[in-house]
């Protein structure tokens, strides 16, 4: 067991709860803080959700491991994100980094979808989520189709090819980047820009890794100023000239918020997306009965039925969103425990989806699963924008590419994670596919 200690403080759960448990404590820190946690976090899970599915932890979170917590935690509107003021917020987590002055102002200035609450969070919502409705994304399917072909062409059967860089990122980022009109042009140079702007969204991050997120979030934000002034000038069909004109109209975004929406849209559109497709592809591969099965059944079956409860499995069995965080406006029962007002909430969406009250036999890779949605796109007001938009990529690559190809074999058992645990998601996934 990798050593924690340092990651565990002092029990500051609620007043009146008992002392928090070392041992409960550490099995956490192994997840948020050390890469073996990282890469196996689900074993961890199911120890602290048979220990405690609604712990407060010596650091000083509430950390919540069952389905229906999870999903109380998250529909409840007496829950809601953290309160302060933006500059308290950039000052407590950014303040002791040498690149804080730089970028002090544009963080305190920005928010985010993310981290609002109503009804600030209702209206941006309501101005973008028309873009990204189960309808709307399913006539981009065949522009999706389209995009995975061109990407499986590529592949040279026979020889070692990472799904990662040729697939699951390059195919979300794409689709993202076309509706949202950031140019041809300029795709290929996100890749790494977004990769290290997601660590701030880590609850632990080494100083290195974070002023490298907040120069590739300032990266971010000067290129959407020069792109957000160009479609004013000159606006196309494309969803930042219509947030555009949103602004300029009665119900109106004001250019940070615009900014922001942009950027968020952004990212999260082929963050999810490549580790879907990254996690999914492994799990197959790692589970050649379940694959095999589900080439049978996409030959004998109803074919969009077929894949869609394949997609929603993969999306159970290793979430590419592990975590969300609320704090209880009141004081509020969770479980049969009360936490205090104010006090931070982990919903960890990863063991709700292996939560054996919710799913049967969660521990098992079941393709033909048909126990309603996971938890991985979260829920409430919160719940992923870009839910139909992934599943739609998701469902469309692996029928491609098992119609495509007739195997497909790991050529590494044991690729590499990415660092990450709140966006968990594969670094490399080599792989040698066969006609």
């Amino acid at each position: 067991m990798a050593d924690t200690s340092s990651l565990v403080g002092a029990p500051s759960g609620p007043a009146g709860w008992p002392a928090a448990d070392p041992a409960i404590d550490a099995l956490f820190a192994e997840v948020i803080g050390t890469p073996e946690g990282r890469r196996d976090p689900y074993t961890r899970y199911k120890a602290l959700r048979e220990a405690a599915p609604v712990y407060a932890s010596g650091m000083g979170l509430v950390i919540c491991t069952r389905y229906e917590e999870c999903q109380f935690v998250l529909r409840d509107p007496r829950f809601g994100k953290a309160e302060g003021t933006r500059a308290d917020i950039a000052q407590a987590r950014f303040g002791h980094l040498e690149i804080f002055p730089r970028i002090e102002a544009l963080l305190s200035d920005r928010r985010s979808l993310l981290f609002m609450n109503p009804p600030d969070h209702t209206r941006l919502r309501s101005l973008v989520s028309k873009a990204f409705t189960p309808r709307t994304v399913e006539r981009l399917r065949p522009e999706i189709v389209a995009l995975v072909d061109g990407l499986l062409d590529q592949v040279n059967p026979g020889e070692v090819t990472d799904v990662m860089s040729a697939l699951a990122f390059p195919l979300p980022a794409n689709v993202i980047s076309h509706m949202i009109g950031v140019p041809e042009e300029d795709w290929p140079r996100f890749r790494n820009v977004v990769s290290q702007a997601t660590a701030l969204l880590e609850p632990i991050v080494p100083d290195d890794e974070l002023e490298a997120a907040l120069l590739a979030q300032l990266e971010l934000e000067e290129y959407f100023q020069a792109l957000v002034a160009e479609r004013r000038a000159r606006p196309q069909d494309d969803l930042l000239s219509q947030l555009i004109a949103v602004q300029e109209g009665s119900d109106r975004l004001n250019e940070g918020e615009l900014i922001s929406i942009v950027i968020l849209l952004f990212g999260a559109g082929f963050e999810t997306t490549t580790n879907l497709i990254g996690n999914g592809l492994y799990a197959l591969l790692t589970h050649p009965d379940e694959l095999s099965q589900l080439r049978s059944d996409l030959g004998s079956g109803d074919r969009s039925a077929v894949i869609r409860a394949a997609i929603e499995e993969l999306l159970r069995w290793d979430s590419p969103v592990q975590f969300d965080g609320r704090q209880p406006f009141e004081d509020v029962d969770i479980g049969g425990v009360t936490v205090a007002e104010g006090h931070e909430v982990v919903t960890v969406l990863g063991a709700a989806n292996r939560d054996p009250e919710h799913f049967t036999n969660p521990e098992q890779l079941d393709l033909r699963r048909n126990e309603g949605p996971p938890m991985s796109f979260a829920s409430g007001i919160h719940f992923c924008l870009g839910a139909a938009l992934a599943r739609t990529e998701g469902q469309v690559v692996f029928e491609r590419l098992l119609d495509r190809f007739s195997s497909i074999e790991l050529a590494d058992d044991s690729p590499e994670w990415k660092n990450r645990i709140t966006l968990r998601g594969l670094a490399a996934l080599p792989v040698v596919f066969s006609e």
